[in-house]
């Protein structure tokens, strides 16, 4: 029931301000001050950034960067270039070919760039995680040194992913590039009602934020706070043994009211059972989160929508051997469910993406997933795709990332072994670069 009023458009608490204070806080709880940003660079040294600007956080720049000698791969086409050139400038890649087709580019950059000598290795675009949990600075650069590049927020508690998100422009190599989701659309918001002044009202709701005007408050709220995606959910996690991850909590009317009050914004639902999964579809979420119980009907309306799929394979088969019997059993029974319908979904035409689920600073590196996804089915090239160019395109940024093309973002990583044709190559980094930084280099 709802206890309180609701205006029909986005209530902006008196607007600019309230927001500017929100995230003010957010950024303070999540590291992103002065002190903090300045802690991190200096642990980034291989950033080889320079001053840009004033400010409380101080704007840097990479030095210009060329990674020659790998084998340079293109996930979209499988297409390879032997001893190839990577230039990267101002953040982005001027250049990608052969040794003849760069040597302008190489020319033009000069001695003023850092050399990265990539022979006898591969090079593939940075990695996209399309679900992580990052609430602190720390999060975000555990997660970029593990190989992924550009993120999606799968929620935070107090915006703090909308406060880090701007990091990339500001100090390049610190943080991934990164879609934010705000507040976790949810019945119980715990702590995170202390997040903003315009959802303390909610506190007051014995039953949880249920009904479909309290669903579309907390909806509009992360709105007008900036978010760029918005998560929800149809069923309780699978991680905490004392919940049951088949229970619905949101059906497909509550989930409507979610994507309608996104206001065009992406939704992305957390969801086990076969009805949650139907009706998170249904409602028009843009991708299922888990998924583990999808059923053959759902798995068509999927394809026929587009609606994608990340089942975050690290996330689940990471439950096996847990010293909690429930998580281990949920682990055992789900996992080779999950993997069957990955290989289903996939064979009829669903975009599967790459999402580990990683909480905080306890990372699975995005391409263990990669992995993964190949143990379920799909070819090494297609997995790579699943972390690359299908999930740059879930993110909207089909035509700057998830390739290594001129104009595009200057992410990539140094593998051993061909990635086209082994599905563990992008676990073995040896050189992670993010917005034309050198974030590691083993």
């Amino acid at each position: 029931m709802c206890l309180h009023d609701h205006d029909a458009a986005p209530s902006l608490p008196p607007a600019s301000l309230s927001r500017r204070n929100v995230l003010a806080g957010a950024a303070v709880l999540a590291g992103v001050t002065a002190a903090g940003v300045a802690s991190a660079s200096s642990a980034t040294a291989a950033g080889s950034a320079t001053p840009r600007g004033a400010g409380s956080v101080r704007s840097t720049t990479a030095v210009p960067l060329v990674v020659e000698g790998g084998s340079v791969v293109d996930p979209l086409t499988g297409h390879v270039v032997e001893d190839g050139v990577v230039v990267i400038r101002d953040g982005l890649v001027l250049a990608v070919g052969s040794r003849d087709a760069t040597r302008r580019a190489v020319a033009s950059v000069g001695s003023a760039a850092r050399r990265i000598d990539a022979s006898g290795r591969w090079v593939v675009p940075g990695l996209v995680d399309v679900h992580v949990h990052a609430n602190a600075l720390a999060d975000a650069r555990a997660l970029l040194r593990a190989g992924a590049t550009s993120v999606r927020s799968g929620s935070s508690s107090f915006y703090q992913d909308v406060a880090m998100r701007s990091l990339p422009d500001t100090v390049p190599g610190l943080a991934p590039r990164m879609r934010a989701a705000g507040i976790f659309v949810s019945p119980q918001l715990g702590d995170s009602l202390l997040a903003d002044p315009e959802l303390a009202p909610l506190a007051s709701l014995p039953g949880g934020v249920t009904s479909t005007d309290d669903i579309a408050h907390v909806t509009r709220v992360n709105v007008s706070r900036g978010v760029d995606v918005v998560k929800t959910r149809a069923n309780p996690r699978a991680g905490l043994a004392e919940q049951d991850p088949r229970e619905l909590v949101y059906d497909r009317e509550q989930l409507t009211a979610v994507v309608r009050a996104a206001s065009g914004r992406p939704v992305l639902c957390h969801a086990y059972s076969a009805e949650g999964i139907d009706g998170a579809v249904r409602a028009g979420v843009r991708s299922i989160e888990h998924g583990v119980f999808v059923s053959d009907a759902t798995i068509s309306e999927m394809a026929r929508r587009d609606t994608h799929f990340t089942p975050t394979l690290a996330a689940i088969s990471g439950m096996i051997g847990s010293s909690d019997p429930v998580l281990d059993a949920r682990g055992r029974e789900y996992t080779p469910i999950l993997m069957k319908a990955v290989r289903e979904a996939h064979e009829r035409g669903v975009t599967v993406v790459a999402g580990t689920d990683s909480f905080g600073t306890d990372v699975d590196p995005i391409g263990s997933e990669v992995r993964l996804l190949v143990e379920a089915g799909l070819t090494p090239l297609d997995a790579l795709r699943a972390a690359t160019t299908s999930a740059a395109r879930l993110l909207g940024w089909s035509r700057q990332g998830g390739r290594l093309v001129p104009g595009g973002f200057g992410d990539l990583l140094v593998v051993d072994g061909n990635p086209i044709d082994d599905g563990g190559a992008v676990e073995r980094v040896r050189v992670v670069v993010a917005q034309g930084a050198v974030v590691r280099q083993d």
